[in-house]
């Protein structure tokens, strides 16, 4: 049912935790299934330097969590908000059909942080949308998603 590189994310997750004074935070969710993903990113000269996550749900989550902290470290903020639900999926050498929706968390959590990032650094005004990801200022924080 799950790959190899699924079950090794999900047994030994990469990149747990917080980071403190981070540059940006980007919390969704799926309200039908009940995951949670936060997820944390240092940014240095539009460089991420540093992700992490917390993640409150099933195995396919916390792997999914984990593989796009290690997909956006090193990028460019243009190109982590280019990660896409289809590339966290085959990162992990695919997911079961009904475990897609957890990619789909991933690559809104990463666009949500780097929302939030923009938003601090004054590169969006207060419910100014976001072109990059179609949020607003004020979406950062906690986005459910129903459908995903």
């Amino acid at each position: 049912m799950y790959s190899e590189k699924v079950m090794d994310h999900f047994m030994d997750p990469r990149n747990v935790g917080e980071i403190e004074n981070a540059d940006g935070i980007g919390e969704v969710g799926n309200a039908k299934c009940g995951d949670i993903m936060k997820m944390y990113l240092k940014i240095e000269n539009d460089i991420i330097v540093d992700a992490k996550f917390k993640t409150f749900g099933c195995g396919a989550a916390v792997a999914t969590s984990s593989i796009a902290t290690e997909l956006v470290i090193g990028k460019t903020v243009k190109e982590a908000l280019n990660v896409t639900n289809n590339a966290v999926a085959e990162a992990l050498d695919g997911l079961p059909p009904v475990k897609m929706h957890c990619s789909n968390l991933a690559e809104e959590a990463i666009k949500a942080a780097i929302n939030d990032y923009m938003c601090k650094k004054g590169l969006l005004a207060k419910g100014e949308k976001n072109k990059a990801c179609g949020r607003r200022c004020e979406d950062v924080h906690l986005h459910y998603n129903g459908d995903s």
